[in-house]
């Protein structure tokens, strides 16, 4: 139910996927944005969930590949999701670098860049069978998505 514990090489891989970008924006941050007003509750639920989701995808050796199963197929999802991830990133680097760029979708999905990511972890959840790693990212989810939400909705209103 809570999964086994050992070093999950696919965690890892998922984790690289996402701070690499991340990484990278912190010097390439839109113009005009800020961190500045953002509620603190989705704040706690955002860093708790940061943590929580972290910690699960490098502890739970049940995400790492094993026998090809139709259960496999929540991993697979989890993948794509991960490489439309690093799509929407290629396309905002790519881009003029405005908030609307930085909270824009990608094939339809609302605010990609926070989207994208936790749905994919919450796949990964639902293939290793981890109940620890769904909390973490209905946890994230709240924080991250909501914050992303609070912002474009200000930049719409500013519009």
């Amino acid at each position: 139910m809570f999964g086994n514990f050992g070093f999950s090489y696919i965690g890892l891989l998922f984790l690289l996927m996402l701070f690499i970008p991340n990484i990278m924006w912190s010097k390439r941050t839109p113009q005009g944005y800020t961190a500045k007003n953002e509620n603190k509750i989705l704040l706690f639920f955002e860093r708790l969930g940061e943590i929580l989701t972290c910690c699960c995808a490098l502890v739970f050796s049940d995400f790492n590949i094993h026998k090809w199963t139709f259960w496999s197929l929540w991993l697979i999802v989890a993948f794509i999701l991960m490489i439309m991830y690093e799509a929407w990133w290629v396309r905002y680097f790519q881009s003029e670098r405005k908030l609307s760029d930085f909270y824009s979708s990608f094939l339809r999905i609302p605010l990609a860049g926070a989207t994208l990511p936790v749905i994919a972890f919450f796949m990964l959840g639902m293939y290793g069978k981890v109940v620890c790693m769904l909390i973490a990212t209905f946890i994230l989810g709240i924080g991250h998505i909501g914050i992303h939400m609070q912002h474009k909705k200000s930049i719409d209103i500013e519009n």
